[in-house]
């Protein structure tokens, strides 16, 4: 970079942030929920419409679910001593396992037999694979903005 060139600065707001969150997780529910259709014959899902209302749905609930495993972990993290490390695992497991359950009975509720998601197993791998995947993305995002922001000595905040 010349002298002469000013570095470009680009506000965000929290509104633009929740934006692109949304846009980019909803896209990547959809294709990794699509990929499981085409891969999975046993994960049916009626149509690519049903599909994008299916994210929506997993990006709704999977916010509620991680909101509140963040609350529990907040909760147990303040408090000192082995027992509330024990009963703060058990509970961040209880709340991440029955969380899943929940927003697979959702889907089942809501959409009925225009989705089905096949085994426990299966559904279960495909809510890792959503969670998993999102982080991916995530990461590579925050990334992206640490090298940049390294290079033009410029701290960048996170989109969250």
């Amino acid at each position: 970079m010349t002298s002469q060139e000013q570095p470009q600065v680009i506000t965000i707001t929290s509104r633009q942030r929740t934006f692109a969150s949304w846009t980019s997780d909803v896209l990547i529910y959809t294709v990794v929920l699509n990929l499981f259709v085409q891969y999975r014959p046993s994960v049916i899902v009626e149509s690519f419409t049903i599909s994008i209302l299916t994210a929506v749905l997993f990006k709704v609930l999977l916010d509620l679910v991680m909101g509140l495993e963040g609350r529990v972990h907040a909760f147990f993290s303040a408090k000192e001593g082995a027992i509330y490390r024990v009963m703060g695992s058990i509970s961040l497991f209880v709340v991440l396992f029955f969380g899943k359950l929940l927003v697979l009975q959702a889907v089942h509720l809501v959409f009925g037999d225009a989705v089905e998601l096949g085994s426990l197993a299966q559904e279960v791998v495909l809510i890792l694979s959503l969670m998993i995947t999102r982080e991916v993305f995530h990461r590579i995002y925050l990334g992206l903005g640490e090298s940049e922001a390294a290079s033009d000595g410029e701290a960048v905040p996170p989109p969250r």
